[in-house]
């Protein structure tokens, strides 16, 4: 074997930067031990950030793969949070160690709306794919699938009391759901646009939409199940081609038998642009919604014995005021009408420093409510609010900023002793240190284009939009000058190899060479750092990248004409014209040797020169979109690109080959630094995430990347192929099952097909030994176990069956079973009658044998060979079932027994009862304190 080049893996290490991702909601959760209100839960990229907002840390990172997290939602009790991700998976979280141990997989697209039930038993997650899904948390799976929505899905939520679901999309429906039946019994055509935000108030007997315009509807909602009387005749009500299109309501069942729902008004909202984001509290006491501007608006929804008192004071004025101005004694007698206005209140806006993208309140003791924003420019702000007050105002509580910039940061440096990292943005520039990823020095800047360390790493110089350079002091963290450079955008700057200055260039058409000098003001100790202008190249075009080859004999400009001209540096002579991009010219390296010079364009391409006679050794093909940066890794050929199309990619410049991608950006990458030792880069994106990626010693052989990348492409084919088929359903009905045909679950039903093939040839040998046994008229010695069967123990094949189906996920069951053929279906029907004889995983065995038995139900009944087996499952199943169900019956009676004659001994309530009659205890006391305090 020849020898071969060896690379080194770079692999990403952490992500920091990003205080809270816009793509996914904001939500209050609870750690162990820790007050209510205190810790938030924010996206950031594919991982979810636990903040602790009173000390401004993170205090958990919940780990993503690689797909973005769009919605999380916490779970009733506090100690689990479901996340959804860009691909359509969803994962449960433990707040305890941060570990996942349920994920699902069910919709083809990003996760809009993830919601528990109150118990926290079921969850119902709604997505982009216009489809709802419930789910059961305990048991690990897929209940089924709601079709009908023709948009994206944008709320859900499921009522308390009965097994109902309603549903808003951004198809201007809102869908009424009956879980027991699985279909949709109601459809609200109330709203002209998108339903982008709806809450349930009043005992969940009104429903609050919010949509396109200003204006918040309101509906109530009948159960007509518990208000008409058996046998009461329905009202049939006709509708006139007059009638408000508004008010209509169309049922999709034969007759309205569950709930009729009312236009009841609307709110009007100050914002004029649509709903942004809309919610409530636990008790649904305090509503709050904003627009995309940077006001929240606080409704304050009044219990029934409020809103009858104020009624009555209206009431009493009217007829007051009747009573003045009666001039006949036949007056009729006022009536005050109930609106919408009277039972929700405006309490007060909350303006916010900058956009809001999501909201989260919580409702806390003594009427403190604490709201959590997450703003556009990454920021997460708290604020508290006392609504016992008469005129309540929101007071800032806390303010998250310090962990990252508020826009893009457009260039990045890395220090020469490679521990500090700089980052620039539009409006600071922050030195991290690169170990610890905690910001050492922010300071505030102009726009900044492009940046370097001074040698020595004890200043910082920064290109600006406008023109200028400024000089900051990293010590006291003070802007030392600025030197008006350019009358354009500065777009580059580069240090000398001699490090005694620096050389710009700018969209005024110049080129300009500048020195350090230490100066000394005339009231300062000591001196600083300036810079001296020298010497002015003037070009044709603007400039866009400017850089010096590594022996400083020659200096690379690229210009906007899509050229990069070379030049001696020491007399500005004219030396190579390189052409032959097709779109400027936006990055530009030259190698440690000073012997190639590699350029990156908009046009996508990469082209590799030599600088000894200009000519163009390859061009490649790097980027789907244009390349952003480019540099080379210090003392080699290799180099590394970045692009807008989320990519960073290494390439060797020397062999002209494509060495490896990284991916984990979500948006465009702006810029890439790489330290001088070549361990580490920092890259910058759209997405306000700064990812550090280290060098590992894990070698890369091309090959071998290259076969990875088309398995990794084979199987997302696989993954994306026709549905499987279940035999009865109907292809658009509105339910349908949950799960869906992923790489994994085609891979758990190979998994089942090779054990049953194991069983099957295990099931032979023995055969064929008992017969040459019978043959031999004495016991020879049985053949010898599959190594498989030995690795786990020496099992049997019936057992090691059962045990790959056992480490099938929960929620892929189905699928995985839905894949297998039907010649191994027997098989697993006689297998699955011994595990239920022998009591070994009766529940789990049942689940597969109820699934099978009613996707293949026609084979099955038609085969006569499987009559014996399916009489003996039957007999069984149902004496094995009740087995277990009596065991359990049993259980709970006994522990229901210990817990009464706990309770008689101790006096102790336990569980609900305790909590319900502490609450009627404290009701009491303060209904006793108030008449006390009347008397007085």
């Amino acid at each position: 074997m020849g020898l071969t080049k060896q690379y080194l893996r770079y692999a990403a290490s952490a992500v920091f930067g990003v205080i809270g991702s816009q793509k996914a909601n904001i939500a209050f959760v609870t750690m162990r031990g820790g007050e209510r209100g205190r810790f938030v839960a924010v996206a950031a990229c594919e991982h979810v950030f636990i903040w602790d907002m009173r000390k401004a840390e993170k205090v958990l990172i919940l780990k993503g793969n690689k797909h973005e997290v769009t919605y999380l939602c916490p779970s009733p009790d506090g100690v689990h949070v479901a996340v959804g991700y860009e691909d359509g998976a969803i994962r449960i979280f433990s707040l305890l160690n941060g570990e996942s141990n349920v994920s699902f997989n069910g919709h083809k697209s990003a996760v809009t709306v993830i919601r528990y039930d109150t118990l926290g038993s079921r969850l119902v997650t709604g997505s982009r794919d216009t489809d709802v899904i419930v789910w059961d948390v305990i048991n690990e799976c897929g209940l089924y699938r709601l079709k009908g929505h023709k948009d994206a899905v944008t709320q859900a939520l499921f009522l308390k009391d009965k097994n109902l679901l309603v549903t808003s999309s951004k198809d201007s429906f809102v869908k009424w759901w009956d879980l027991d039946t699985q279909h949709c019994f109601k459809t609200m055509l109330g709203h002209r646009s998108e339903v982008w935000g709806m809450a349930l108030l009043n005992q969940e007997s009104r429903l609050i939409t919010g949509s396109a315009d200003s204006e918040l509807r309101a509906w109530d909602i009948n159960y007509l199940q518990e208000g008409r009387e058996a046998g009461e005749p329905k009202e049939k009500k006709g509708k006139s081609l007059l009638d408000d299109d508004e008010e209509e309501v169309v049922d999709e069942s034969p007759e309205e038998r569950i709930l009729s729902c009312k236009k009841a008004g609307s709110l009007l909202r100050e914002a004029r642009d649509r709903v942004v984001s809309m919610t409530t509290d636990a008790k649904a006491k305090i509503l709050v919604c904003h627009g995309s501007d940077t006001v929240l608006e606080v409704f304050s929804v009044l219990p029934e014995d409020e809103v009858e008192r104020v009624m009555a004071k209206k009431l009493k004025r009217a007829k007051k005021k009747a009573r003045d101005a009666q001039c006949a004694e036949d007056a009729p007698e006022p009536v005050v009408e109930r609106k919408l206005a009277n039972e929700i209140v405006r309490l007060t806006n909350i303006k916010a420093s900058d956009k809001i993208r999501w909201v989260d309140c919580l409702m806390c003791v003594g009427g403190e409510l604490k709201v959590a924003m997450l703003l556009q420019n990454n920021t997460v702000e708290t604020y508290s609010l006392k609504t016992s007050d008469k005129n309540p105002t929101g007071t800032q509580t806390t303010r998250l900023t310090l962990g990252g910039h508020r826009t893009d940061a457009r260039t990045l440096a890395f220090s020469s002793d490679n521990i500090a990292v700089l980052s620039a943005s539009g409006d600071t520039v922050k030195v991290w240190n690169r170990s610890t990823l905690q910001v050492i020095r922010t300071m505030a800047c102009e726009y900044a284009l492009c940046s370097l360390f001074v040698p020595g790493d004890r200043q910082i110089i920064l290109g600006t939009k406008s023109g200028k350079i400024q000089i900051f002091d990293l010590a006291s963290g003070t802007l030392l000058e600025t030197v008006d450079a350019h009358n354009g955008a500065l777009w580059s700057l580069c240090l000398s190899p001699d490090q005694r200055g620096i050389v710009t260039g700018g969209t005024d058409k110049t080129v300009k060479f500048w020195e350090f000098e230490l100066i000394k003001d005339k009231d300062a100790a000591q001196k600083r750092l300036t810079v001296k202008h020298m010497r002015t190249l003037q070009l044709d075009e603007d400039v866009l990248c400017v850089k010096y080859s590594p022996d400083q004999r020659l200096m690379a400009v690229s210009l906007l004409d899509c050229t990069v001209k070379v030049f001696y540096t020491d007399t500005l002579k004219f030396f190579l014209s390189l052409y032959g991009h097709k779109l400027p010219v936006l990055c530009l390296d030259i190698s440690h040797d000073s012997a190639l010079i590699a350029t990156g364009s908009a046009d996508r391409n990469v082209k590799i020169w030599g600088l000894d006679f200009g000519d163009c050794h390859r061009s490649m093909f790097a980027h789907d979109d244009s390349v952003m940066f480019l540099q080379f890794v210090p003392k080699t050929h290799l180099f590394f690109t970045a692009g807008k199309d989320k990519k960073i990619k290494q390439w060797d410049a020397d062999k002209f080959e494509h060495i490896q991608t990284l991916e984990g950006h979500h948006r465009e990458v702006w810029c890439l630094a790489i330290s001088p030792n070549g361990d580490h880069i920092v890259s910058s994106s759209h997405d306000k995430s700064l990812r550090l990626w280290e060098r590992t010693r894990e070698p890369i052989i091309l090959e071998e990347e290259r076969e990875m990348e088309r398995e990794a492409e084979f199987e997302e084919g696989m993954a994306k192929g026709d549905e499987p088929v279940v035999p009865g359903e109907i292809k658009d009905a509105e339910a349908a099952p949950a799960a869906k045909k992923t790489i994994e679950t085609v891979k758990a039903a190979e998994r089942v097909m090779e054990a049953l093939e194991l069983y099957r040839s295990e099931s032979r040998k023995m055969e064929e030994h008992q017969i040459a046994c019978q043959s031999a008229g004495k016991q020879l010695p049985p053949p010898k176990a599959n190594p498989i069967l030995v690795a786990f123990g020496n099992v049997s094949p019936s057992r090691y069956v059962l045990d790959v189906i056992k480490k099938v996920r929960s929620s892929e069951l189905e699928v995985s079973l839905l894949v297998l053929p039907f010649p191994y279906i027997p098989d697993l029907l006689s297998l699955f009658n011994c595990y239920v004889q022998d009591g070994l995983e009766v529940e789990l065995v049942c689940r597969c044998l109820f699934f099978l038995l009613r996707i293949h139900f026609g084979q099955i009944s038609s085969n006569q060979m499987l009559l014996t087996v399916i009489d003996e499952l039957r007999t069984n199943t149902i004496s094995k079932v009740r087995e277990i169900r009596d065991v359990l019956g049993f259980n709970s009676a006994g522990l229901q027994f210990l817990q009464r004659e706990v309770e008689s001994k101790e006096e102790v309530m336990f569980f609900a009862d305790a909590t319900g009659r502490l609450e009627e205890k404290r009701r009491k006391r303060k209904k006793r304190e108030r008449a006390i305090l009347t008397i007085a």
